[in-house]
C-alpha cells in the first residue's frame, strides 16, 4: 500500500513538473512554428517521457491502417487520463486534439495545447462547438489529420460508452476516411476519478479505414453506429480472450 502511494506521488510529481516544462517549451516553439509539427513533436516527447517514468510499455498493431493516402480522422475510445500520453506517445503521425474545452483553461497547459494547434470544443454552447468543427474540418483539408473520442468522456467500468454526433458531422464535412482505434488496459492503470497508478502493459489496435464517402449530416447516425459496432466487437472480442 505504501509503496503504490509513493510510486502514485512519484509519477503525478512527475507529471506536473514536465507538463509545466514542456508546456513553456511548446508556447516558445509555436512562435516559430505556424503549421504546429514542431510543437506537437514537443508534445510527443512529453507523452513519451510520461510513459517511460511510469513504466507503460505499450504494444501497438496496425500501424499499417495509417497510411491513408491523406489526412483522417482518428476516433479511439477512452479509458483513462493515460489515453492521452498512449496516443501522443505511440501514435507516429501529425495530428491535432479535438478537445474539451475545460482542458483549455487549465494553466499553462492550455497555453501548450493552443500552440500545438488543438482545438477547443465547448459541447454546452451549440454555435461555438459547430464553429470548432468548422476550424477542424479547415485543418483537415489543409492536409492535417484530427484525433478526437467518439464517446466525449472517459468510461468508468470500461464498457464502450454511446457516441456523441459531432465527430460524425466533421466526418462527412471533410470527407475523409475515419480511423478507429482500440486501446485496452489504461483504465486499470489510472481509472476514472482516482489518483491512484499502478504500471500496467497497454494495447493499442489500430482498425482498417472506414471510408465516409457517400454518406452525409442525414445519414451521419449510420455511420456513427458502423464505427462503434467496429471498435466494440474488437474490444469485446480481445478483452474476453
Amino acid at each position: 500500500m505504501i509503496r503504490q502511494f509513493l510510486q502514485t506521488a512519484y509519477i503525478l510529481v512527475y507529471v506536473v513538473l514536465v507538463t509545466i516544462v514542456m508546456a513553456t517549451v511548446v508556447i516558445i516553439v509555436a512562435f516559430f512554428s505556424r503549421n504546429g509539427k514542431a510543437p506537437h513533436l514537443v508534445a510527443r516527447a512529453w507523452a513519451r517521457s510520461i510513459l517511460f517514468v511510469s513504466g507503460i510499455r505499450v504494444h501497438v498493431n496496425g500501424l499499417e491502417n495509417l497510411n491513408v493516402g491523406g489526412s483522417c480522422i482518428l476516433m479511439p475510445n477512452h479509458q483513462s487520463n493515460f489515453d492521452i500520453p498512449v496516443l501522443l506517445g505511440c501514435l507516429p503521425v501529425q495530428f491535432r486534439w479535438l478537445a474539451k474545452a475545460e482542458l483549455f483553461k487549465i494553466p499553462i497547459f492550455g497555453r501548450g495545447m493552443r500552440g500545438c494547434g488543438y482545438i477547443s470544443i465547448d459541447r454546452s454552447n451549440r454555435k461555438s462547438a459547430f464553429q470548432s468543427l468548422a476550424e477542424a474540418a479547415t485543418k483537415i483539408r489543409n492536409g492535417v489529420s484530427v484525433l478526437i473520442f467518439p464517446e466525449g468522456t472517459r468510461s468508468r467500468d470500461g464498457k464502450i460508452l454511446p457516441f456523441k454526433k459531432g465527430g460524425f458531422v466533421l466526418s462527412v464535412d471533410a470527407g475523409v476516411p475515419i480511423v478507429p482505434i482500440v486501446i485496452y488496459n489504461t483504465g486499470s492503470i489510472m481509472p476514472k476519478g482516482r489518483l491512484r497508478i499502478r504500471t500496467r502493459p497497454v494495447r493499442m489496435d489500430i482498425l482498417a479505414p472506414i471510408p465516409t464517402a457517400g454518406y452525409t449530416r442525414k445519414t451521419k447516425d449510420d455511420l456513427m453506429e458502423l464505427v462503434r459496432r467496429t471498435i466494440c466487437n474488437v474490444y469485446e472480442e480481445n478483452v474476453q480472450e
